[in-house]
C-alpha cells in the first residue's frame, strides 16, 4: 500500500488565467501519496484515464479494506469526501500539498526536483529519485502529470477534468505550481498518471 503523508489544515489561493480569475479554498487536513501510483518497476503508472483513475482508487482501498470512496454509476461518479479510502486530490489540495504552504512556483532547482523535457530522456523514472519537497512529497513536479478530482470549466467545456504537476516531456515553463492542464475524462496519455489523496477526519 502506498505511504501516506499528513497534509496539514490550510489556505490556498487558486487562479485561472484563461478567465483572469482568482479565489481562495480553505482545505481541511488530508493525507497524500508520497510517490504517484507505480508500476512493479517502480515507474508511475501512466495511460490511464480519469475514469481508469476512479477504478483503481476504489480497487486500491478494496485491498486495503477500506470503504470505496467513489460511487460510478455509468459515467456518473460521485465522490463520499467522508470515507477513509483512496481518491483523487482535489485541484487545491493537489496545489496546497505541491507548495508544501508556500507560494512558490517550485519548491527546488528543476533539475534537482523534477523529470522534465531537459533531463529525462523522454520517459518516465522511478519515484523518489528526486528532492521531494518540505513535506516529503516526492514528483509533485515533472515526471508525469497527475490527473485530479475537478471539473475544468463546465460551461466551457463539460466533463473535462483537471491534471496538475507537469511530465517527462514537457520544457521548463510547464513544471510549476500553478500550471493547470484539462481534458476529456477519456484521455489517456503515456506521461499522465495519478496519486492517491485519502479525507484525514476518517481515515
Amino acid at each position: 500500500m502506498p505511504s501516506m503523508v499528513d497534509i496539514p489544515a490550510g489556505t490556498i489561493a487558486l487562479r485561472d488565467d484563461r478567465l483572469g480569475t482568482r479565489w481562495q479554498v480553505s482545505l481541511s487536513a488530508f493525507r497524500l501519496a508520497c510517490c504517484p501510483v507505480v508500476g512493479s518497476d517502480g515507474v508511475p503508472v501512466t495511460g490511464i484515464s480519469w475514469y481508469d483513475a476512479i477504478a483503481l482508487c476504489n480497487e486500491l482501498s478494496e485491498k486495503a479494506g477500506l470503504p470505496a470512496a467513489y460511487v460510478v454509476d455509468g459515467l456518473e461518479v460521485t465522490c463520499d469526501w467522508n470515507s477513509s479510502g483512496y481518491r483523487l486530490p482535489t485541484e487545491a489540495e493537489w496545489q496546497y500539498a505541491c507548495t508544501a504552504g508556500t507560494p512558490a512556483y517550485r519548491y527546488g532547482p528543476l533539475e534537482d526536483i523534477a523529470w522534465y523535457a531537459g533531463n529525462s530522456g523522454g520517459v518516465a523514472h522511478p519515484v523518489g529519485l528526486k528532492t521531494p519537497n518540505a513535506w516529503g512529497l516526492h514528483d509533485m513536479l515533472g515526471n508525469v502529470w497527475e490527473w485530479c478530482w475537478d471539473l475544468y470549466d463546465p460551461a466551457t467545456y463539460g466533463a473535462y477534468r483537471i491534471f496538475r504537476g507537469g511530465g517527462h516531456a514537457d520544457p521548463p515553463r510547464s513544471i510549476g505550481s500553478t500550471v493547470r492542464r484539462r481534458s476529456h475524462p477519456t484521455f489517456a496519455i503515456e506521461d499522465l498518471g495519478l496519486r492517491l489523496a485519502q479525507s484525514s477526519r476518517t481515515a
